[in-house]
């Protein structure tokens, strides 16, 4: 059965002998610890009215997220520090800073969504991060109000003040480094295991030897398969805990991110490559899906409506596949075959995507489209990528996500500009000539014949932005000059 799942609650060291592999810590905390502060809203990462905070060490230093208890793991939970909304609670019975500010500024209505809020607020008061308007809406984007307390919230935001446990915080750091073991986590409960092998070399090893198992990155897409479609699955396989995957190497002409980092922290350096990162990733999922999400293991998965492949592929990116000691690299859009189909081999996976350097005089743009701003699923998503000389395209990279089966390269859009002068009467006979390469469907979150205009749209958007004069941008500028 291997050695228990060992984490800190409050301080205390709490171990779990005999759990289900796939428990979620939300059903961990209202039906085992009795912890009912953490509600169930959705069960799919959307509402954050689970919202807890793990505490873990990162470079010798605590790291306070936000996550999902509901898309969580219990085996996730080992060497970390966990802290829900009664963890708030003081020995004088006084409200923590936090709490006291929700109730000042009358941030709660009916109560429901009001612990998850709390613990945004909580990891983002310990993060020391700043409290303006911009930052805390981007750190409460995926908590929703059904109230629609909104504003409440964020003046309760920008009235907590500073972490008051900062000097703890150091205890907390060698409390955590205690509990680390250098041997794998193996949980085996009824017949279903979890394994968390400690070295990239480990983990490949047991993919290998375990072909037909789930990989686990952060559990935002294979969480739902267990709280939505209940199914069983009978070996899971976490790269969590194996450093090496969890590293953004610098190639100089590129950088390497490794399968186990987070959106959270690929975002800075993303964003460096280019600013259109930044701003795309702004839009994926809320922070806590950010927090647990990895990048590849999105891609990983192939959906067609993913947002960041798109992007990746306008850029040139290119995976790393790897099975036992093999590994093999492939441009990013030839490992979309079909729905649901990837290049992936059996005891094969995705160890890295390696997205290069932007050159500064490259036309590049990513763009989302749906039906809310933050936290929703694609209706479109494009990735524009020209290269310009002496007037003319040399080089596009158009792709597109929710266009097709498949994350794809726009090939007769491209040649249709390609050797064209960049202009609005090419680059809008170029979105002509997407009529050739997608047949989009309909659902309920677009029609084909929107999807299929916008796309064309967004190319035009793109030359607006960056032609000759950028006219749009000169829009834009002056309407925020007249306010």
């Amino acid at each position: 059965m291997g050695r228990p799942i060992r984490f800190l609650l409050d301080g205390e060291v709490r171990e779990l002998a005999d759990a289900d592999p796939t428990l979620t810590v939300l059903n961990l905390l209202r039906y085992d610890l009795r912890r009912t502060g953490s509600k169930e809203g959705c069960a799919e990462g959307d509402c954050g009215a689970c919202t807890v905070v793990l505490g873990e060490l990162a470079d010798g230093k605590v790291a306070f997220r936000a996550v999902n208890a509901c898309l969580l793991f219990a085996p996730m939970l080992d060497g970390r520090a966990l802290f829900t909304v009664e963890s708030l609670k003081r020995p004088d019975g006084a409200l923590h800073p936090v709490q006291q500010a929700v109730v000042a500024c009358h941030a709660s209505q009916c109560g429901f969504c009001t612990p998850g809020f709390v613990m945004s607020l909580y990891a983002h008061q310990r993060s020391g991060a700043a409290t303006d308007s911009a930052t805390l809406k981007d750190a409460l984007a995926g908590n929703l109000c059904r109230c629609t307390g909104y504003g409440p919230i964020l003046a309760a935001g920008q009235a907590m003040g500073g972490d008051p446990e900062a000097a703890e915080t150091g205890a907390l750091a060698a409390a955590l480094l205690g509990l680390r073991r250098a041997e794998s986590l193996e949980v085996e409960h009824r017949g279903r295991r979890f394994l968390a092998p400690r070295t990239a070399a480990d983990f490949a090893a047991a993919v290998e030897r375990n072909p037909d198992a789930v990989i686990l990155a952060g559990g935002t897409d294979v969480g739902l398969w267990v709280t939505k479609q209940h199914r069983d699955l009978a070996v899971v396989i976490s790269l969590n805990e194996a450093e090496e995957l969890r590293r953004i190497d610098d190639q100089a002409d590129a950088i390497r991110v490794g399968a186990g980092v987070r959106y959270a922290d690929a975002h800075a350096a993303l964003a460096d490559l280019h600013p259109e990162f930044g701003d795309l990733l702004r839009r994926l999922g809320g922070l806590q899906v950010r927090n647990l999400g990895t990048i590849c293991g999105n891609i990983a998965n192939g959906s067609p409506i993913g947002d960041m492949p798109p992007a990746l592929i306008a850029a040139g990116a290119t995976l790393v596949l790897r099975r036992g000691e093999e590994r093999r690299t492939l441009p990013l859009e030839a490992y979309f075959l079909a729905y649901g189909k990837q290049d992936r081999r059996p005891g094969e996976f995705v160890e890295a995507v390696v997205v290069p350097r932007i050159p500064a005089a490259r036309v590049f743009r990513a763009y989302k489209l749906s039906k809310r701003f933050d936290q929703d699923i694609s209706a479109v998503c494009a990735g524009v990528s020209i290269s310009v000389e002496a007037g003319r395209v040399t080089e596009a990279r158009i792709a597109f996500g929710g266009m097709a089966t498949t994350p794809r390269r726009a090939a007769a859009c491209e040649a249709a500009l390609t050797g064209q002068p960049w202009s609005e009467a090419a680059v809008r006979a170029a979105a002509e000539a997407l009529a050739e390469d997608f047949q989009p469907i309909d659902d309920l979150r677009a029609s084909a014949a929107y999807r299929l205009q916008a796309a064309g749209n967004l190319l035009i958007r793109a030359w607006l932005e960056s032609g000759p004069g950028a006219p749009l941008r000169v829009l834009e500028a002056e309407a925020v000059a007249h306010g």
